[in-house]
C-alpha cells in the first residue's frame, strides 16, 4: 500500500458506507496555457494526465476503485508524446482495476443499479472551480439528477480539505524543495537588480532561475514591485522602471511535485536602504518574528491577525503613521499553503493543527512616502510550536546590504 492508496483508504473510512467518489482529472488550463491537474485527484492517485477518472466504492464495508485511463493512440504518441500506460497508472497510483475511459458510463450504470435500495451517497468535487466556472464535476451532477432524481449527491471538498490541511512527511519535503528553488531565484534577483532596470527583467530573472532547477510552474503569477507599486497588494504589470532610492518587493514561489512556496522579500533597488526604509522595514520584520513565535497548535489565523493589528497600533505613532492600522495594513496575515498556493483553508477561524503549513506575512504600506514592505516566510505548525520553512532566504537588514554589495 503506497501513500496514495493510505489517503483513499481514509478518505473512504471517513465518508462511511455506501458512499461512492467520482473525481474528474480536469481539462484546465493555467494562464500559461498548460494543464493543471485537479489537486483532490493528483492528492489521491500521483498521477499527472488529462481524461482520467478515479471512482472510489464503499457498499456495506466492501471497498473498491478503479481508474478509468484513455486507451493508447499511437498517432497522438508521435505528436506530442504517448497517454499513460495501464501498467504505469496502475503502478503509481497503486490500483489495480484500470479500465477504459470510454466505459465509464456504463461502470456507473451497472454501478449505481448495485446500489439500488440502500441509502447511497455520491460524492463529487467541488462544484465550481477556483475561477468561479463550473466545473466538470457540476455538470456530471446534473446529468446523474437527470436520471436519477433521487440520488444523494455531495461535495467531496469538504472532506479532502480536512486531510490536505494536514502534510504529511513526503508533503513538507516537497514544501521544503519548492522554497529552496525559490531561494535560489531570489538570490539571483539580489544580484541582478540596479536602479534603470524594468521590474519585468526581474520577473525574468526569477523565472529563468527556477527553470535552471527544473521548475516551470509557480505557485501564482510573480509579483515584481518598485517604488509606489509596492503599495498594491496584486500588482501583477511587472513593466515600469526601477529608481535609484526605491525598494522592491517580490511576492513569488516555485513549486516541486505541484507543491508550492510563498515568499515574500523586500529589499533596496540601490542595495542600500535608507535610514526612513530601514525603520519601517524593522517594524514589520519584528511583527513577522512575532508571528513566528506565537504560531502553535490551538491558535487561530484571526488570533494571529490581531497580534499583528495590536502591534502596530502600538508601534506605527512612534514613527509618525498616526492613522488607523488599516490605511496601512489591509490584508491578513496567512493562508494555507500546499498543492494550491491559497490551499483548501479554513479561513481565519481555522484552529491550527500539527501539521498545518501556513503563509506569515505581514505587511505595511505607506502611500504618500511611496513605500510598501511585506515580508513573507512558509511555517510548518508542529506540537511545539513552529519551523521556519523559508529561514534560509535571508531577510535581516544587514544580511541583505551585505549580500547584495559583495
Amino acid at each position: 500500500m503506497n501513500l496514495y492508496s493510505k489517503r483513499r483508504e481514509m478518505l473512504l473510512k471517513n465518508l462511511g458506507p455506501n458512499s461512492v467518489v467520482i473525481l474528474f482529472s480536469s481539462d484546465a488550463e493555467t494562464e500559461e496555457g498548460r494543464f493543471k491537474i485537479n489537486r483532490n485527484f493528483y492528492y489521491l492517485t500521483g498521477i499527472d494526465k488529462k481524461q482520467m477518472i478515479l471512482v472510489l466504492m464503499d457498499k456495506a464495508g466492501v471497498t473498491s476503485e478503479s481508474l478509468f485511463i484513455l486507451p493508447y493512440d499511437e498517432t497522438e504518441a508521435l505528436w506530442v508524446g504517448g497517454r499513460i500506460s495501464a501498467q504505469e497508472a496502475s503502478e503509481t497510483a497503486d490500483i489495480k482495476d484500470i479500465l477504459n475511459y470510454n466505459d465509464f458510463d456504463s461502470f456507473m450504470e451497472s454501478t449505481l443499479s448495485r446500489f439500488r435500495g440502500l441509502d447511497l451517497k455520491v460524492y463529487l468535487d467541488s462544484f465550481v472551480d477556483e475561477n468561479g466556472n463550473v466545473s466538470k464535476s457540476s455538470e456530471y451532477a446534473n446529468e446523474l439528477l437527470t436520471k436519477y432524481p433521487h440520488l444523494t449527491i455531495k461535495d467531496l471538498f469538504p472532506y479532502t480539505t480536512r486531510m490536505r490541511l494536514i502534510k504529511d512527511d513526503y508533503e513538507i519535503t516537497c514544501i521544503k524543495q519548492a522554497n529552496n528553488i525559490t531561494k535560489q531565484g531570489i538570490q539571483a534577483m539580489m544580484k541582478s537588480i540596479k536602479p534603470g532596470l524594468n521590474e519585468m527583467t526581474m520577473e525574468g530573472v526569477f523565472t529563468f532561475s527556477c527553470n535552471q532547477n527544473v521548475c516551470n510552474e509557480f505557485a501564482f503569477k510573480t509579483i515584481a514591485a518598485s517604488g509606489p507599486r509596492a503599495t498594491t497588494l496584486h500588482y501583477s504589470d511587472n513593466n515600469q522602471i526601477m529608481q535609484d532610492g526605491e525598494l522592491f518587493l517580490q511576492d513569488l514561489g516555485a513549486t516541486f511535485k505541484h507543491y508550492c512556496a510563498d515568499v515574500t522579500r523586500t529589499y533596496p533597488v540601490n542595495g542600500k536602504f535608507t535610514e526612513r526604509q530601514k525603520e519601517l522595514y524593522q517594524i514589520v520584520l519584528n511583527v513577522q518574528k512575532l508571528v513566528e513565535q506565537n504560531a502553535r497548535v490551538g491558535v487561530k489565523i484571526r488570533d494571529l491577525n490581531r497580534l499583528v493589528i495590536q502591534y502596530y497600533k502600538q508601534e506605527l505613532p512612534k514613527h509618525g503613521l498616526t492613522k488607523d492600522v488599516s490605511e496601512y495594513y489591509y490584508h491578513n496575515i496567512s493562508h494555507h499553503l500546499g498543492l494550491d498556493c491559497h490551499d483548501a483553508d479554513g479561513g481565519l477561524g481555522a484552529i491550527l493543527e500539527a501539521g498545518n503549513v501556513i503563509s506569515n506575512e505581514p505587511g505595511l504600506y505607506v502611500a504618500d512616502e511611496g513605500i510598501g514592505i511585506r515580508i513573507e516566510d512558509d511555517l510548518l505548525i508542529t506540537g511545539t510550536g513552529a519551523i521556519n520553512l523559508s529561514k534560509d532566504i535571508i531577510k535581516e537588514i544587514d544580511d541583505i546590504e551585505n549580500f547584495m554589495n559583495n
